[in-house]
């Protein structure tokens, strides 16, 4: 059996092992989400990527793969390394809680369309829609709009990871942030499995993210790339 750690070293990888096995693409024992659903990828023979970059790069533009320390070999004739993005993992250690004051709700596919507008309002660029479907969002509305969402990405048999965790510019230090990442790792120790996260290194939301019980553990990068 596969520990939890060694999985956590590798969480695109085991993702597409375990519960998001749907949505899984293999190139050149490459594994890669449906670009539909999401644009990451993972490995662990670095002499395989270079053909399987070539393979998934014609179904999409732009794609990540993410790795703690490996760096992936490439064709430089179709295949171009736009940035690597030095990230950082978290798990909970000890969850702190805090006094909820506002109405959280379970968002529904009827919120797909303002779920994905608000993520490209504050986070551009790589979102999909249907990542809706990679696990539960939450919502926070104000008159009727959506204001703040936290949403669940990677998953694994023994971990979920929080993601999407945005807040509408207008409405922004009020505590939303806290109390949404709050009541989604609540939501994730129901189903007995260990809430994680993945953030920029240096992120200022680092400390609030130890403030709700989250430790840093490793080095978790992500390297962009585009078909040439």
């Amino acid at each position: 059996m596969i520990s939890i750690e060694e999985k956590l070293k590798n969480p695109v990888w085991y993702s597409l092992q375990e519960t998001h096995k749907k949505f899984l693409i293999t190139h050149h024992d490459v594994h890669f989400y449906d670009p539909d659903i999401c644009i990451f990828g993972a490995f662990y023979d670095t002499s395989k990527t270079s053909m399987a970059l070539n393979e998934y790069g014609r179904t999409v533009e732009k794609f990540f793969l993410v790795s703690e320390n490996q760096t992936a070999e490439i064709d430089t004739n179709t295949t171009v390394l736009e940035k690597k993005i030095s990230g950082c993992q978290m798990v909970l250690e000890n969850l702190i809680d805090i006094e909820t004051t506002e109405e959280i709700v379970v968002l529904t596919e009827k919120h797909i369309d303002e779920i994905y507008d608000l993520i490209w309002l504050v986070m551009p660029g790589f979102y999909r829609k249907n990542g809706f479907k990679m696990g539960k969002f939450f919502g926070i509305f104000k008159n009727r709009k959506l204001i703040a969402i936290s949403g669940q990405r990677m998953q694994a048999d023994d971990f979920i990871e929080i993601s999407s965790v945005v807040t509408h510019p207008d409405h922004t230090r009020k505590g939303y942030a806290r109390q949404l990442i709050t009541h989604t790792t609540k939501e994730i120790l129901k189903e007995n499995k260990l809430p994680i996260l993945h953030t920029n290194k240096g992120n200022v939301a680092i400390s609030l993210y130890e403030k709700i019980g989250f430790k840093l553990t490793r080095d978790m990068n992500w390297w962009l790339y585009s078909r040439k």
